[in-house]
């Protein structure tokens, strides 16, 4: 009988202080704040997609090889490895069929494909621009941007988006005379990025191309890239 008392209060003792454990809440008053931090950079990473496409000249069809061959030449021979060079698509396509005209010529299949490359810069742009077969480039157009550093920038707004954070909370406390103490929590809901837009459109088709040439080429410039990161901390009040 004995035994069996003694067990009881143990367990009466364990429960109690278990249930103490569980409802004291060390930090009774906090203040939650939300801080930010946003910079710009200029891109130093500018993906640009080049569709080129097979076509006939007098009478004779210039190969998808050739205007392969040729795009590569061209590229090299303004600087570019051929680490920044990767193939997006490939496509086949015989035409409108309503518009083409009757022949007993056997249809050919007019291949095309898209390259992608990556510049760090505009001028570069126009380099290969000024050296591109008119008439193979159907469309070259910027797909995205981005900087090489990106993700040493997002460290950076991290850390201070944090410090706004406990800076604001400070003062807000000092305001009801309480004091900042330990961080609680802390939220990273996430970061955005803005792209930038084109200040002067690219050349998009052939005969596009010729007019800008005739003008001296185009100039292409880009607005910085905008980041931003909020965070949300919630901290103890002494």
């Amino acid at each position: 009988m004995k035994r069996i008392i003694t067990v009881l209060v143990v367990m009466l003792l364990v429960g109690k202080g278990f249930a103490q454990t569980t409802i004291a809440n060390p930090y009774p008053k906090t203040i939650t704040v939300n801080g930010s931090a946003e910079m710009e950079v200029i891109p130093d990473e500018i993906y640009v997609l080049v569709d080129l496409k097979e076509y006939e000249k007098k009478g004779t069809k210039i190969t998808l090889d050739k205007i392969k061959s040729d795009f590569l030449s061209y590229c090299k021979s303004i600087g570019l490895p051929d680490s920044v060079i990767t193939i997006a698509s490939y496509d086949g396509s015989n035409g409108n069929p309503w518009v083409r005209k009757k022949s007993k010529k056997t249809e050919q299949m007019m291949a095309s494909i898209t390259y992608q490359v990556k510049f760090s810069s505009s001028k570069k742009m126009d380099e290969l621009v000024d050296k591109l077969d008119d008439e193979a480039t159907q469309n070259f157009r910027i797909d995205r941007t981005s900087h090489s550093k990106i993700l040493e920038f997002r460290k950076q707004l991290k850390i201070q988006a944090v410090k706004a954070a406990k800076e604001k909370a400070g003062y807000l406390a000092a305001a009801i005379d309480e004091q900042v103490g330990a961080a609680v929590t802390i939220n990273e809901p996430g970061d955005m990025i803005v792209q930038p837009y084109m200040l002067s459109q690219m050349r998009s088709n052939a005969a596009t191309m010729e007019a800008l040439d005739s003008n001296g080429g185009a100039t292409v410039d880009f607005k910085k890239i905008k980041l931003r990161f909020e965070v949300s901390v919630v901290f103890a009040l002494k």
